[in-house]
């Protein structure tokens, strides 16, 4: 089969010739059909984080049918088409898989970084980590599988309520979901970016408000809207993040799904007596973003690149140069 794989620490995507995988216990062979190229990608190339050994397939935002099945696989059949993200699978064993806690599984597996990923012809994955597609996804659909399920997660953890100011900042891959999903839940949804060459589209997908913020300062715009009732932070920019905290109404909240290499930093006192509150958030329930997004019509706006260009897309993606994510497609 055709995959792209990391090599070593720091290395380039490699479009390399490998040997089809063979499901194990408790396994099942996927043709892939389509990943997204997520930020979260680069952990696997640079080697960011603990845990992850070379060569390396990326890729955790996958949809794919089942052509293979390992031993005591029950729950699955050969043609259902399925999704995986970044979950794994898990143990069954430690304290936490015990408890049900199966994010916090202490031998826990993570696609595309503990296991190969989708920046493959066929990759296999453990049963408990495939998600059922609802009929009618297609190869669009990927980014749901992180991006997707990531935001609206955050946005369901949130106080907020119907009628409440959301304002989105980034309008990347992230932003333009949340926008959608935050419209969609009823939120009078604001959307933060630089320079108005985003404005049109992300107002056609669901923003009601559209704040330059090279022409408007965000937090005193946010401010004259009655101030945000959440913020959520899809910008991986410290500094732009912490100038909006004075946006937030009070009781407020800023969840922060992005990954900044900068500090947040901010005085206390804005946080002090006024009940704001700063949190982080990641993963969400899968199922439930897939069916959301079918339900209400919520869909990725996705440029679409063959396997051997997935190089290519990976540094769009990081650039910041897609509109709105790069989707590699084995078709």
């Amino acid at each position: 089969m055709k995959a792209v794989q990391v090599h070593l620490k720091g290395g380039d995507l490699v479009l390399v010739d490998r040997e089809m995988p063979e499901p194990e216990t408790g396994e099942v062979l996927i043709k892939v059909q389509a990943c997204g190229v997520c930020h979260g990608d680069a952990v696997a190339k640079e080697g960011t984080m603990p845990g992850v050994t070379y060569p390396r397939i990326p890729g955790h935002e996958v949809i794919g049918t089942i052509t293979g099945l390992g031993t005591h696989v029950d729950n699955w059949k050969i043609g259902q088409r399925v999704g995986v993200g970044w979950h794994g699978g898990h143990c069954f064993k430690c304290p936490a898989c015990r408890a049900g806690n199966f994010w916090g599984c202490e031998n826990g597996l993570v696609t595309g970084l503990s296991t190969d990923g989708g920046y493959a012809e066929y990759m296999t994955a453990r049963e408990e980590a495939l998600v059922f597609l609802p009929d009618g996804l297609d190869a669009r659909g990927a980014p749901l599988l992180c991006a997707g399920n990531t935001v609206l997660g955050a946005l369901k953890s949130s106080g907020a309520k119907a009628g409440d100011v959301v304002a989105i900042h980034g309008m990347g891959g992230l932003g333009h979901l949340a926008v959608q999903f935050a419209a969609k839940m009823g939120f009078k949804t604001v959307a933060i970016s630089r320079g108005r060459d985003k404005e049109a589209p992300i107002r056609t997908l669901g923003a009601h408000e559209y704040v330059d913020a090279n022409a408007t300062d965000p937090a005193k715009a946010l401010a004259a809207m009655g101030g945000a009732r959440v913020i959520l932070c899809t910008a991986p920019s410290g500094k732009a993040i912490s100038a909006l905290l004075p946006g937030l109404s009070r009781g407020g909240e800023f969840i922060i799904v992005a990954a900044p290499n900068d500090p947040l930093q901010f005085h206390p006192g804005l946080l002090l007596g006024s009940g704001r509150s700063v949190k982080g958030w990641a993963g969400g329930n899968v199922p439930d973003a897939l069916h959301f997004a079918m339900l209400a019509n919520v869909m990725p706006v996705v440029e679409t690149f063959p396997l051997e260009r997935a190089g290519e897309a990976y540094q769009k993606m990081m650039n910041a140069e897609v509109r709105f994510r790069a989707v590699l497609t084995m078709e």
